[in-house]
Parts: C-alpha cells; structure tokens; sequence
C-alpha cells in the first residue's frame, strides 16, 4: 500500500467507525524517522515525573504534559500550563487544574513529534484549514509486586476533545494491558493490545469511548511499566 493509499485508510476508518488502528509497521512508515531519533525519543519515557493528583491515591503514574497551537499546519508550543477535564469526562480526576511536568524541549523537537503532528493533522484536519489545541501527554504506569497499574483509572471515556492519538512506546515486564472501544451507549466495538512500539490508534473523541485495562507485572520482582504517548486535539 502506498503512503498516500494507507492516509486515505486511515481517514475513512475515522469516518465510518470512529476509530483507527496502526499496527507498529505502518505507523513507522508513515512517519518516516530514523532509528535514531526513536530511540532518543522513547528514551525520554525513563525521566517523568510522579503524577500527584491521583484521586484513588496511586502513585503508579509518571507524565509529562504540554500544550500546543496548530493554525494551517503550523504547530507553535505554547507556554507551560495545567491540564483540565472536567468531571463530565473524568470523574475521577476531574475539575482540577493539574500540573505537570513539562515535556523537555529536546523531546518535543525530535523529529518523532513533528512527524506525529503531520500524521494526525493530515487525518484530522485534511483541509489544513483548522485551528487545534493541542495537547502532548507522556505516560509512564507501573505496576509494582502487589499492586497493578491502572493506564485509565477513570475506567471507559471520552477525553472532551475532537481527536485523540494513542501511541505505545514500550512495555517492560508486563501483561494485559487490553484497549477497549465502545460507543456512548456501552456497546462494544472491539478490544486489541499495543503490544509493540509504534502500535498506534486514532479516536473520534465525539463518537468513541475507549479505555486500557490494569498492568501487571510478569516478574514482581523486576520493575514493570508501560509507556505511551497520547495527543489530543480540539478545534478553537
């Protein structure tokens, strides 16, 4: 399939189902980077940050957070600022400005990045007329001997935005981990593993639901977590 033939798939997924996966082979070749600068960019994973604002009180996520402007495919980052969801779309965490660490620069301009932008813009936006807010989120859950780690402990959702990208970029000694999507009225539309990195998805945040089950670890006794990396986009 050619380059332009698999974007062509990937628009008419969104428009008919809501949603598109992108196994780690073609998602790589739609972005075309050089190993390289993969490996630098799934290195960053290895210095986030604890996320504090766990309502459950778990201490099983580390993230990074940052904000972005996109006018005509031009993507300009913004100054540093909280997240916000409402309790509409995240009732655990909800109506709470957090704040996180920021994405380091080096991270936000490896080529990864810009590269991910064209991708979901081209998608999202194939007019190249939109104007987006967009937001970067570095994840990293661990599950720990006794405990598991909870990717979405706000359980099936919509994150309150237009478009969301999901990226996998590693997983360490861990099982499970399943994405599930469904619609508003709870019926299922299917359930898959990112099992390797570069295994992706696109959601229509207006029509899908979608939610990761808890981690564990395969060895307690060896550290264990999974990373990814998640993009969102609402129209201004």
């Amino acid at each position: 399939m050619t380059e332009a033939a698999a974007r062509d798939t990937l628009r008419r997924a969104l428009a008919e189902i809501g949603f598109a996966r992108l196994p780690a082979a073609e998602c790589f070749a739609l972005l075309d980077v050089e190993a390289d600068d993969w490996r630098q960019f799934a290195d960053s994973w290895n210095n986030l940050g604890p996320d504090l604002y766990m309502a459950d009180g778990g201490r099983y996520r580390r993230r990074r957070h940052a904000t972005l402007f996109s006018e005509y495919g031009r993507i300009v980052r913004q100054s540093h600022q909280p997240h916000f969801q409402s309790r509409d779309y995240n009732p655990l965490n909800g109506d709470v400005q957090r704040w996180f660490d920021p994405v380091a620069s080096a991270t936000v301009e490896n080529p990864v990045m810009p590269a991910v932008f064209r991708l979901c813009l081209h998608a999202f936006d194939p007019s190249g007329a939109g104007r987006w807010h967009i937001e970067m989120h570095q994840f990293r859950i661990e599950a720990q001997e006794g405990s598991s780690g909870r990717p979405t402990p706000e359980g099936m959702h919509r994150d309150g935005v237009d478009h969301v990208f999901v990226m996998l970029i590693d997983r360490h000694n861990v099982r499970e981990g399943v994405t599930r999507i469904g619609t508003a009225d709870g019926t299922p539309l299917g359930e898959f593993t990112l099992a390797d990195p570069g295994d992706a998805m696109m959601v229509d945040d207006h029509r899908i639901f979608h939610g990761v089950t808890e981690i564990h670890a395969i060895d307690p006794r060896q550290p264990a977590w999974r990373d990814a990396l998640v993009v969102t986009f609402a129209t201004t």
